[in-house]
């Protein structure tokens, strides 16, 4: 007697398969699905999902951003904490 196969989720699977497949997975980079053009220092909020709890900058693997974005983000980072809006070190 053979086994009936689920058919729920299977086709999720396939398609995720199908999109690693051919490298299709879209923009990961948070700027480049924004169609930002420069990172603003002013910014706040989108800066400190980029900073971790210590003060320290999140590494291009972790946030998904481009190298081009990253080192924006860095010196944004930098002006933002010259000028007491972020913190150096801790919060």
């Amino acid at each position: 007697m053979a086994k009936a196969r689920r058919t729920t989720g299977s086709s999720s699977k396939a398609l995720k398969k199908l999109l690693k497949r051919t490298g299709e997975r879209g923009n990961k980079c948070r700027f480049t699905r924004a169609r930002v053009t420069d990172v603003d220092y002013k910014d706040v909020p989108t800066l400190q999902k980029m900073v971790s709890a210590q003060g320290k900058l999140y590494g291009r693997k972790r946030t998904g951003t481009k190298a081009h974005f990253q080192r924006k983000v860095r010196l944004a980072v930098k002006r933002a904490r010259f000028l007491a809006l972020l913190p150096y070190v801790g919060r």
